[in-house]
């Protein structure tokens, strides 16, 4: 159904019966109670505080015994608080958060290659995301720390790194 069909359906139903069906997807499924449970009580800072212990929990965890360090993990998270639309600068506090909790991670750790290409992904996304909402000269300061730490523990793809910053000046 296309969304003008939808439009044109809805504009025919009475406020009762629409009120029915809202009802009725609430009900059956999740991300539409995901939605509107966010919308209507938005705590930002428990999903952001729940979404950091998850992160640091894959980096240093409690219950087991083997880090797993995935990547994914902050992944999923910051593409669910987009698409909840939280707060920009919360959103760029977890990313930047992922970064920290994985740079304090790999002094302790010997990861393979692919950590690193990760974690040049997320360098990448954070500068992206702060440009485009025009958050940048608030996380500023804390981008060109992450930067500093990658190049102190020498991590591999240093020109990439360099490069990413490159946006930041211009």
């Amino acid at each position: 159904m296309s969304k003008r069909a939808l439009k044109a359906y809805l504009s025919k139903l009475p406020k009762k019966a629409l009120e029915e069906q809202l009802l009725e997807l609430y009900e059956k499924f999740t991300p539409v109670k995901t939605y509107y449970d966010f919308a209507f009580n938005p705590k930002e800072d428990k999903l952001v505080q729940e979404a950091k212990a998850k992160i640091s929990n894959e980096y240093f965890p409690l219950n087991r015994r083997r880090p797993k360090a995935r990547r994914s993990v902050a992944q999923k998270y910051l593409k669910h608080f987009i698409k909840l639309g939280v707060d920009p600068h919360l959103i760029a506090d977890v990313m930047c958060f992922n970064l920290e909790i994985a740079q304090t991670f790999s002094m302790e750790k010997n990861v393979p290659d692919s950590f690193y290409k990760s974690m040049l992904n997320s360098f990448n996304e954070v500068i992206q995301f702060t440009t485009v909402q025009g958050i940048l000269p608030d996380f500023k300061e804390r981008i060109l720390k992450i930067y500093t730490e990658t190049q102190k523990q020498q991590w591999l793809y240093e020109d990439d790194f360099s490069k990413a910053l490159d946006i930041i000046d211009q």
